[in-house]
């Protein structure tokens, strides 16, 4: 299995290590940005370096939280190559996988309780990218000239 990326700021602190505790279950190895605490911090301090060491290609895909998973996400969909999606239902994480093919999945720890949470991370993570059509509009998010 391959190695999965996360990091929360505070208010995603506890999910964080609910996801956490059943990835590792699951046989996933972590690779964990922080916040170690439920103490105030700034999600960007550690949205930053997990979207850097994606575009590494040290992961192929990770996991954001935060309160409402809008600050996350924001900040991660700055990068080129991110595909960040916000997702609190388990059928739009796999429709981000499908026709989007999303690359970080973003938890609104504020509005999603943890079961309903780790079931659209296993989706997030079991979907493929359908591709065909939906390779054309997603070639197209970084095309600026469209």
């Amino acid at each position: 299995m391959s190695t999965i990326a996360i990091a929360a700021d505070h208010a995603g602190f506890e999910l964080k290590q609910f996801i956490v505790q059943h990835l590792t279950q699951h046989g996933y190895t972590i690779k964990d940005f922080g916040t170690h605490s439920a103490d105030s911090m700034d999600y960007p301090d550690v949205v930053h370096p997990l979207c850097k060491a994606l575009g590494n290609n040290e992961f192929e895909k990770a996991i954001l939280i935060c309160g409402s998973a809008q600050g996350v996400a924001i900040t991660a969909n700055k990068y080129p190559f991110v595909r960040a999606a916000i997702c609190w239902l388990p059928e739009i994480a796999k429709l981000t996988r499908q026709h989007n093919n999303s690359n970080i999945i973003c938890l609104p720890a504020r509005f999603i309780n943890p079961a309903d949470a780790w079931e659209c991370v296993e989706l997030f993570f079991a979907t493929a990218f359908e591709g065909g059509r939906h390779q054309n509009r997603v070639d197209k998010i970084t095309n600026l000239a469209c």
